[in-house]
């Protein structure tokens, strides 16, 4: 069957999309009332989603035990990219101070990133984790090219990275030099690739609106070339997550899109927002949790996400 299924919001552009989604499961509303929500990440121990509220200053928290919905951090210097490490620590992109922190255990923020090269980033924007405790994070310009979701400042850098910060030396390293406006990245299963969206074309006429990957060398630190992936079709890819059997699960401005392994599209979650990003939670990591512009949505998936 292709084409939209009516009152779902799934959309089969290939056969192989109808095995991912359950035919009578409905997205779901979760929350409201936001400006540009980004960043979704799932804490596990205590069920629930953490997400940023970018231009209101504030991460926002639902609650899958009762449904409700609260204020987690406010002021929040204008978060943007969240994720949860391996130990259960919250780790997370700044705008307006321009740095990537980890909440510890006691609650206790500590800088992961603030500089490079002894100058301050621009405006970390997207961040992982790999199993090695090492912390990748893109850092573009939009922080500083508006007062909205920051400050308004001068890149002191002067271009825009992808970067690598070692637990062992708490140093970073900048692992690509080649994008104009790095946003979303996740690992992909196994971690063998790590795989960096490209929004560049947002301010820059005929810019780039796509995902490219890069092989992991051997040393578990630097990158490969990038392989042009998949262009966006709708808008831009910003967020994106992997599920367990290699599928890129990716915003875009009608909603989701899911990509196969080659890099096909084979099937979309039509929001009626701007979609920035994506995670997925539960207990048994089929649930899709979605921010867009100024909502919250999740919708159960036939997928579990990559660990």
């Amino acid at each position: 069957m292709y084409g939209v299924i009516e009152g779902t919001g799934f959309e089969v552009l290939n056969p192989a999309f109808e095995a991912c989604f359950i035919g009578h499961a409905r997205v779901e509303r979760l929350a409201s009332g936001g400006r540009w929500h980004e960043g979704p990440a799932w804490f596990a121990p205590g069920r629930y989603v953490v997400w940023s509220d970018i231009p209101n200053n504030r991460m926002m928290r639902w609650d899958e035990t009762d449904g409700s919905v609260s204020e987690f951090r406010v002021p929040a210097n204008n978060t943007n990219g969240h994720t949860v490490d391996g130990q259960g620590r919250l780790v997370s992109c700044e705008h307006l101070t321009r740095r990537v922190t980890r909440t510890e255990h006691d609650g206790s923020i500590k800088v992961i990133a603030d500089r490079f090269e002894g100058k301050r980033l621009n405006s970390p924007n997207d961040v992982v984790v790999k199993s090695d405790g090492s912390i990748w994070f893109t850092d573009p310009s939009y922080g500083i090219m508006m007062d909205y979701e920051g400050d308004r400042a001068e890149s002191e850098i002067g271009a825009c990275y992808v970067y690598r910060w070692d637990p062992a030396s708490e140093e970073i390293a900048a692992v690509n030099k080649d994008y104009v406006k790095p946003n979303g990245l996740a690992f992909s299963p196994g971690e063998s690739e790590l795989f960096i969206a490209d929004t560049g074309g947002t301010h820059e006429p005929g810019g780039p609106a796509h995902i490219r990957r890069h092989v992991v060398e051997a040393d578990g630190k630097t990158l490969g070339p990038a392989v042009h992936f998949a262009d966006c079709t709708n808008g831009f890819f910003d967020g994106f997550r992997f599920d367990r059997d290699g599928r890129i699960w990716t915003s875009a401005a009608d909603g989701v899109h899911c990509l196969d392994r080659s890099g096909a599209l084979i099937g979309k979650i039509h929001i009626p927002e701007i979609v920035s990003n994506v995670c997925f939670g539960g207990p048994k990591l089929n649930r899709l949790f979605i921010t867009a512009t100024s909502s919250l949505y999740s919708v159960f998936l036939n997928v579990n996400g990559a660990r």
